[in-house]
């Protein structure tokens, strides 16, 4: 799995892979991102790595524009047909933690957006019922279940992209369920 994104070959925009999903699993400090896409039996990854937003001058208003130029870079290198985004969860004891996701899920949002690409929000707890089937699954339960699901030799780190990896397999299960419930194929 790769930490940078490699540029698109040409300036022309690409046409969506049919079935692709861009997981991403936001924060301001770092973003992990999972291209993942049908094969066969399972899902399979593209590409994988995280975004850091931070460096030098770390207001919030240029970390949210490395972020969207790191999201933008990812959709245009690598179209998808959905982008699969974790919501924003909140604590009563840090609403603060809350309100800074918001406006990393706006920005990854507004990439789509320009793109065309929808974007589908899931719960944690829905993430993590979908692969193991409890919405209360410690981290290393998580990796085991996307390592066997994405057939991987290793266990994915670091856990950015674990939690993009599930988020974009999330989709995919609703996805082939919804499909196979409407009798599509």
């Amino acid at each position: 799995m790769s930490t940078r994104v490699r540029p698109p070959v040409s300036n022309e925009r690409k046409s969506p892979t049919r079935d692709r999903v861009v997981g991403i699993d936001p924060g301001l400090t770092v973003t992990g991102y999972a291209v993942v896409e049908p094969s066969g039996r399972r899902p399979f990854v593209v590409e994988a790595g995280v975004i850091r937003p931070r460096g030098i001058g770390n207001e919030l208003a240029t970390r949210l524009k490395r972020l969207f130029d790191g999201v933008a870079e990812v959709l245009e290198a690598y179209p998808p047909d959905a982008l699969a985004l974790e919501q924003v969860h909140s604590h009563v004891r840090h609403p603060r933690t809350a309100i800074l996701m918001a406006h990393a899920r706006g920005v990854i949002m507004l990439a789509a957006a320009e793109r065309g690409i929808p974007v589908v929000g899931y719960a944690a707890t829905r993430i993590k019922k979908s692969l193991t089937g409890s919405g209360k699954a410690p981290k290393d339960q998580m990796q085991r279940a996307i390592q066997t699901e994405l057939g991987l030799d290793r266990l994915p780190e670091p856990h950015d992209v674990a939690d993009a990896c599930a988020v974009a397999l999330c989709h995919f299960q609703i996805e082939r369920n919804r499909r196979g419930l409407a009798g599509l194929s």
